[in-house]
């Protein structure tokens, strides 16, 4: 009897052996087949975006000298810029050159760009151009280069004419109103008077030319 159970428990403690042994197995194969399985996870996606070009700046137009005319109480009528602001020249300049830099430019600002006269204005003097020492392009009128003047706070004011500053005099240009040239001509400035400015210079028209 006691040999019968004996059997009976080796019998059993094999059966559970061979259960365990299975299971094991069973876990390291899986985790073998597992640890085999290739990567399925997807590569990120790139989210850079490709950088916007720089937009090509247009260059700038070329600018501008307005010309007209105004009335003023102490000379009649004067060349005046856009804003009715009158213009003046210097007696020290030659038709090439302006000898109005640092602080004199300061006092009396030169006109820069390309000159022509207003719509509807027509003036007799020739219209060009200089270039200055910094490169700016400053218009003259009759070969002389053009300014204004700082001590004029208001359109049709006068108050730089006659005034020696600088090393010379300085003139607004007096219009005769019966001028009927052609207008607008930009080129090259000429040395010469003001044919059509009814004399230059002072109040007294005592201004002289080249």
């Amino acid at each position: 009897m006691t040999m019968l159970m004996t059997r009976r428990v080796s019998g059993a403690v094999g059966a559970v052996g061979l259960i365990m042994l299975a299971a094991a197995c069973g876990s390291s194969s899986a985790s073998s087949t597992a640890a085999s399985a290739p990567s399925t996870s997807a590569p990120a996606a790139s989210t850079s975006a490709p950088a916007a070009s720089a937009s090509t700046a247009r260059p700038s137009a070329a600018p501008l000298a307005v010309l007209k005319t105004e009335q003023t109480a102490a000379l009649g009528t004067v060349l005046t810029d856009a804003q009715g602001f009158t213009v003046y020249w210097f007696a020290k300049d030659s038709p090439t050159t302006s000898a109005c830099a640092g602080a004199c430019a300061a006092a009396w600002p030169p006109v820069l760009g390309m000159p022509r006269a207003a719509s509807g204005v027509k003036l007799g003097g020739t219209l060009g151009e200089i270039k200055r020492p910094d490169g700016t392009m400053q218009a003259t009128y009759d070969g002389h280069p053009l300014y204004l003047f700082a001590g004029d706070r208001a359109p049709g004011q006068a108050n730089g004419n006659g005034v020696d500053g600088f090393g010379a005099l300085w003139y607004a240009f007096k219009i005769a109103t019966s001028t009927t040239a052609d207008t607008g001509t930009s080129g090259t400035s000429q040395s010469g008077g003001s044919s059509g400015s009814g004399g230059m210079g002072g109040s007294g028209g005592g201004g002289g030319g080249w």
